[in-house]
């Protein structure tokens, strides 16, 4: 039986998130809710949907929702959803404030329900390249530019841009952090629009991100160094190199990747855990995490200024 789905929100993100579920076999495509009913009934229509009248009425016909409105409201329509029993994928960051993120954490679990968070690189098919190659990573850097979104302006370049290399970073070293260096600058907003952050974990690792929404280009990439071996990946062309030592040469190697779409991915793979109540991929705890790391980098950058 596949998994009544929808969908609060239908921004930029959220009408994405209704483009895919009209597409997947597993879900029953249910409908759409946002407070801006005529831009809804638009994406409806385009996707051959409902447009709910009320936050309510979809909560009472869905089994899951993916929620994709400002980070602000995450907590508020989460709460609701996961208190009537259904399972919840909530945009990135998780919510503006670690307490908030772990009361989410804590619903979820008390009504055995799944709460997922929506770090879309997670389900990037270079991501399989990564961990299937590193065993113990000593530095990592990292590159998020884009052009500037006119969207998420109610949040900086950390919590829009930045925390997607944050949460891969956090899970890829597995290791306590020992200290972060960081500095940010508002550009066009009032919050930074470009961040450099230094990680230092206590296994010795450490990372060097940088995020920018001011980019004349787009750049999502990421160079992880250890022992043995040197990867180098571009999550938007999903496509990469390892470098290795040979005798006292390097040779290079192409690595093989099976090309999709993250967001299809992630999307499925909800379904999947909402219908077989497994823990999702990216979990709550997960999310949290990313986030209690991007709010400290953003009060670093706050000092700074």
């Amino acid at each position: 039986m596949s998994v009544k789905v929808g969908v609060v929100g239908v921004g930029a993100i959220g009408r994405n998130h209704a483009r895919i579920y009209s597409e997947l076999e597993s879900a029953g495509w249910v409908g759409i809710y946002d407070e801006n009913t005529e831009h809804a009934r638009a994406i409806a229509e385009e996707f051959g949907v409902e447009a709910i009248e009320s936050l309510d009425e979809l909560i009472s016909r869905v089994d899951a929702a993916s929620v994709s409105t400002p980070t602000v409201t995450h907590r508020e329509i989460a709460t609701k959803l996961l208190n009537a029993g259904k399972h919840v994928l909530v945009e990135k960051p998780i919510s503006d404030s670690v307490d908030d993120a772990k009361a989410m954490i804590d619903l979820a679990q008390e009504k055995g329900l799944v709460l997922q968070v929506g770090h879309i690189e997670r389900f990037n098919p270079v991501m399989s390249q990564l961990e299937s190659r590193l065993n113990s990573p000593k530095f990592i850097e990292c590159h998020r530019l884009s052009p500037f979104p006119k969207r998420s302006l109610d949040i900086g370049v950390v919590l829009d841009l930045m925390i997607h290399d944050l949460e891969i970073v956090l899970h890829l070293v597995n290791s306590p952090i020992a200290s972060i260096d960081a500095v940010g600058i508002p550009v066009l907003t009032r919050r930074e629009d470009i961040a450099n952050a230094r990680i230092r974990f206590e296994n010795g690792c450490v990372a060097n991100i940088t995020a920018s929404r001011i980019s004349p280009e787009r750049m999502r990439k990421i160079r992880v160094f250890q022992g043995d071996a040197y990867l180098s990946l571009d999550y938007q062309d999903q496509s990469g190199w390892i470098y290795r030592k040979d005798g006292m040469e390097i040779a290079r190697e192409e690595v093989e990747v099976e090309k999709d779409e993250p967001l299809k991915c992630e999307l499925a793979a909800f379904v999947d855990c909402a219908a077989r109540g497994e823990q999702p991929k990216v979990s709550g705890q997960q999310g949290a995490a990313a986030l209690d790391v991007a709010l400290e980098i953003t009060r670093l950058t706050e000092v700074g200024e």
